[in-house]
């Protein structure tokens, strides 16, 4: 098995900065062979990209919409994924989730088998 945990959402003003977290466990789990993304769903909206990043830390992928205001990173040693969102928008507003995958490496959420249960992130004008 595989479980993911995030943290770090919470309340934040526009223009303010978050640090997203997600640390992976489980018997199963080996940050070695995985994919890891980030994905977000607005209320009424569906589930969409934010960033992914391979195995090694050596690629990334952002949306458009968070390309220059987001970083994806990964510490293996401590199996985790971070999200530094900078700049932030209301329209950042969403619960943001941590995903993982062994199968591809690509920003289609069907893609990605091993998900957590999301932390929220709140925008204020």
């Amino acid at each position: 098995q595989v479980q993911l945990v995030e943290s770090g959402g919470g309340l934040v003003q526009a223009g303010g900065s978050l640090r997203l977290s997600c640390a992976a466990s489980g018997r199963t789990f080996n940050p070695y062979t995985m994919t890891m993304a980030w994905f977000r769903q607005a209320p009424g909206k569906e589930r969409e990209f934010v960033a992914l990043i391979s195995w090694s830390g050596g690629s990334t992928y952002y949306a458009d919409s968070v390309k220059g205001r987001g970083t994806i990173s990964r510490d293996n040693a401590k199996n985790t994924v971070y999200l530094q969102m900078n700049s932030l928008k209301p329209e950042d507003t969403a619960v943001y989730y941590c995903a993982a995958t062994m199968r591809s490496y690509g920003s289609s959420w069907q893609e990605y088998e091993h998900w957590g249960q999301g932390t929220q992130v709140t925008v204020s004008s």
